[in-house]
């Protein structure tokens, strides 16, 4: 498996982490869209974030990152679920080549939530997004709401994307000042490095004058949630007049996943299945 999330732990060090390659759930996130490489960068780092992130979830559900810019870059959305299936996709508007992040998002915010299965209520927290990049966003958001220190190296190209997480402990082996140099070593680390060599290598490079033990090894894979019954549940929750009304105007109703472009399309018997509470009898287009 090409697409590969390790966590690890320091044994003389209060610190854990978590290093993840990306290749084939990230191409085939970019076969769905055409986006300008610019937004191929970010929505990459934030799609490896997700699964870093997503390492220490302790519970069934899914993780969902969202930056929502008021620039040209209006959305960049990612999601990945406790069993590291991911997705992601992005809108925008104009031209993007040429301008920084911060001109990209302008004055926005960063979402993060957390939907755990059995559980009514989403956790969302919303704040200010603070920083140059992604990681930065992202280490601004760990540090202010959860009070983590946190460490992230995030890179993207056009093959694949990769990303490095270390956090400090409240409690653990070794001097509060080996956070310190375990988080000025992560810094040295280079995109290149997190792009072309494998984990081991990685951890072995920058920590090798700490016990580093590794941890569970788990693939990641892209996979989307979306279905013909959700979209009907979409379809319910416009009422019964509305759909009607698109129904006459254009002959079925047609709505794409945003994130794998599946298309669903609903026509009069299928509506009228939907508002009859026959949804049996609704046929299965999908294309």
């Amino acid at each position: 498996m090409s697409d590969q999330l390790q966590r690890f732990i320091f044994d003389n060090a209060p610190s854990r982490g978590a290093i993840v390659k990306l290749e084939e759930s990230w191409q085939e996130v970019l076969k769905r869209h055409e986006y300008p490489a610019v937004l191929k960068t970010i929505l990459g780092e934030l799609l490896a974030a997700s699964a870093l992130f997503c390492a220490n979830l302790k519970f069934e559900g899914s993780l969902i990152l969202q930056i929502q810019g008021v620039g040209q870059l209006k959305l960049a959305v990612v999601e990945c679920t406790s069993d590291l299936v991911v997705r992601a996709t992005a809108k925008w508007d104009g031209e993007l080549a040429g301008l920084s992040f911060s001109e990209m998002v302008g004055n926005g915010q960063f979402v993060i939530t957390i939907d755990q299965i059995g559980v009514a209520q989403p956790y969302q927290g919303i704040v200010a997004l603070e920083g140059n990049t992604v990681a930065e966003v992202l280490e601004n958001y760990m540090k202010q709401s959860e009070q983590l220190d946190t460490r992230l190296m995030l890179a993207s190209s056009e093959t694949s994307v990769g990303g490095l997480l270390v956090q400090k402990l409240p409690q653990g082996h070794g001097e509060p000042e080996d956070w310190e140099t375990v988080g000025h070593l992560a810094r040295t680390l280079k995109a290149d490095e997190l792009l072309n060599l494998d984990a081991q290598e990685v951890l072995y490079r920058l920590f090798n004058e700490y016990t580093v033990k590794l941890l569970t090894e788990s693939a990641v894979e892209f996979g989307c949630r979306c279905s013909r019954d959700k979209v009907g549940n979409m379809i319910k929750m416009m009422g019964q007049e509305e759909a009607v009304d698109v129904l006459q105007e254009q002959g079925s109703i047609e709505i794409s996943c945003e994130f794998c472009r599946t298309r669903y399309v609903f026509d009069t018997s299928d509506v009228v299945a939907l508002f009859s509470g026959d949804e049996g009898a609704a046929g299965a287009t999908a294309h």
